[in-house]
């Protein structure tokens, strides 16, 4: 019988390698097609510079150099279209908007907002971009929607002139923002899995989403300031490049008023309704040309690849991004702790660079990938000025790697803080004795060799054990957090318990230093370096963005000793871990 069971699983496995082995040689054939095709853009002489969010996603790194293309491998496997939007790096994308600037083949720009796929704090380093496009340049931008959101709204207000189509979609999208949090407490209990929590913090409700039905009073609380918070960056920022009231904006949106595309006009929020004829008549007029086809476009990330010459200077600012959950081991996706450790080690070995940059936009994670990080850190601030730069997220392990740096840059929409910690450790006795219907007994050297088996819970000797642990890590995260932002460590356990603030709100408790963009911290480091020319430093990114192939490599089958992405996330909900990360996300588009 067992000889039977090894030789099916034999089977399944070499059918499954095989699989892998034909996907990974068929997309490498399709990817050699598509590097074989890829060369410098060449710009028309003069022209419209077009930016439109439905093929150009603004990230945090450019995604180039994969033999893969423009195609997700994620995506794919999940049964997903093969085509899919560029991944345009936010530095890039402002320094590109900052050389139409200058440019005088550059008429104008013309945002395109619908299909938008870029989150919010991206989106406003890009309207900084914009605003200061138009400043510098006296060029107009133009935008054109036919359904607009908050957050395509809010970036789309930095135009001259909003131009939008006699037709909305049929469910209007600007209806204020949100998120939505799921429970799964009560499925799990039904199905005889009991999720057993630890934690130290009443606001860090990562977790919770296992063990409860619905919110906790607290969690609620935090989410509602959370989402109060944004819309007032947003609100504020839409009423003033309307020049509206945000009382005005506010009656507006909560009287659901704006339910016709001649809604916005008469609300102020549109400047002209135009059907595809007239509006490609508008862009000719703009543009200077006698007929639409006759405009030259350029797209943002061919402009980008065009216009940004890698640097000779030898003096360089290294950008790190941090981008993504902190995880353990070396894998090539996510911040995996032992080879973000090696990158920190080698930028601090490297005597051209001067100055360096954390970009972070991470929830966090695990707490021993955290500390590796931070270490790593702290030896290379030893060394060199480093200054955060916070994007959508920088909360939980995310802020305990960071909060040390020099300065700290957040969006006013960026998540920080969360300043807590949890282990969840599974049961799952219920399902195998009472569902499933298997046996299972333990045979230990000791009284509680089996806790961590899963298939008991823990008594409450075993519960205070794991209860020791957390505490001991959550006072090990607000003291770091004291000694790094030189705040009480009372008042750290006050404004921590896992809350998750705002950057707008993190200001004010003294988390975060300005409100600003990875631009302003990049100006910040060069000065902190000896010279805030820009053009007589280098920028570099650290380390190189994972191509589709580490991904399908990490998800599949992990990287030199590592598990794979599928394993890892198995072992999340299997293994106990003491994490310090953000639950839910929170996705204004």
């Amino acid at each position: 019988m067992k000889d039977f069971v090894k030789m099916v699983l034999a089977v399944i496995c070499g059918l499954f390698l095989m699989g892998i082995i034909c996907f990974i040689l068929t997309f490498g054939m399709i990817g050699s097609m598509a590097a074989a095709g890829s060369t410098k853009p060449v710009l028309p002489k003069s022209g419209v510079l077009k930016i439109d969010l439905g093929d150009l996603v603004i990230g945090e790194q450019t995604q180039e150099g994969s033999p893969f293309g423009n195609m997700d491998p994620t995506t794919l496997i999940m049964g997903g279209s093969m085509e899919t939007p560029d991944i345009l790096g936010i530095w890039d994308a402002v320094q590109a908007v900052n050389a139409a600037a200058t440019d005088p083949a550059v008429k104008f720009i013309y945002l395109r907002t619908d299909g938008n796929a870029t989150g919010v704090t991206n989106l406003g380093e890009l309207r900084e971009a914009l605003a200061h496009f138009r400043a510098a340049s006296g060029k107009p931008v133009v935008a054109f929607m036919e359904n607009p959101g908050a957050a395509t709204y809010y970036l789309a207000s930095v135009s001259d002139k909003i131009y939008m189509a006699p037709y909305l979609g049929l469910t209007p999208q600007f209806t204020g923002i949100g998120t939505q949090m799921y429970f799964l407490g009560d499925l799990l209990k039904r199905v005889g899995v009991n999720m057993q929590l630890i934690r130290h913090g009443k606001y860090k409700s990562a977790g919770e989403m296992y063990t409860r039905g619905s919110a906790s009073p607290e969690n609620r609380e935090q989410y509602q300031r959370m989402i109060d918070s944004m819309w007032e960056t947003l609100g504020s920022t839409i009423a003033e490049a309307r020049g509206i009231s945000v009382e005005q904006l506010d009656e507006t949106i909560s009287g659901l008023k704006l339910r016709l595309p001649e809604d916005f006009l008469t609300c102020g929020l549109a400047d002209e309704l135009l059907d595809q004829d007239a509006l490609e008549e508008k862009l000719a007029a703009l543009a200077v040309v006698d007929k639409y086809k006759d405009i030259k476009w350029m797209s943002l990330s061919d402009y980008a690849a065009a216009k940004l010459i890698p640097s000779k200077a030898k003096q360089k600012i290294a950008v790190i991004y941090a981008d993504g959950e902190i995880i353990d081991g070396s894998g090539k996706s996510e911040i995996a702790g032992d080879r973000f450790a090696k990158v920190i080690k080698k930028v601090c070995a490297d005597s051209t660079v001067k100055a360096v940059v954390l970009r972070v936009n991470s929830p966090g994670g695990s707490v021993t990938a955290s500390e590796k990080i931070k270490a790593a850190l702290d030896k290379l601030q030893a060394e060199k000025p480093v200054v955060a730069s916070y994007g959508a997220y920088a909360a939980s392990g995310g802020y305990w790697i960071s909060n040390n740096c020099n300065k700290i840059f957040s969006d006013a929409a960026t998540l920080t803080g969360s300043i807590g910690v949890f282990g969840l450790i599974p049961d799952f006795s219920k399902a195998v004795n009472d569902i499933a219907h298997v046996g299972v007994e333990s045979v230990t050297s000791h009284k509680h060799g089996d806790m961590l088996g899963l298939m008991r819970p823990f008594d409450k000797d075993e519960y205070d054990f794991m209860l020791t642990g957390i505490e001991a890590v959550y006072d090990r995260f607000t003291s770091i957090v004291s000694e790094g932002r030189g705040i009480p460590k009372e008042t750290v356990d006050a404004i921590g318990q896992g809350r998750v603030w705002t950057g707008a709100d993190a200001l004010k408790i003294n988390l975060v230093d300005e409100i600003g963009t990875l631009e302003d911290a990049i100006h910040y480091a060069a000065v902190a370096a000896g010279d805030g020319d820009l053009e007589k430093w280098n920028v570099k990114g650290y380390p190189a963005p994972p191509s589709p192939m580490d991904q399908i490599m990490d998800m599949i089958g992990g990287d030199k000793g590592n598990d794979s992405a599928l394993v890892k996330s198995l072992r999340r909900v299997t293994q106990p871990q003491v994490y310090a990360r953000l639950d839910t996300d929170i996705d204004v588009r």
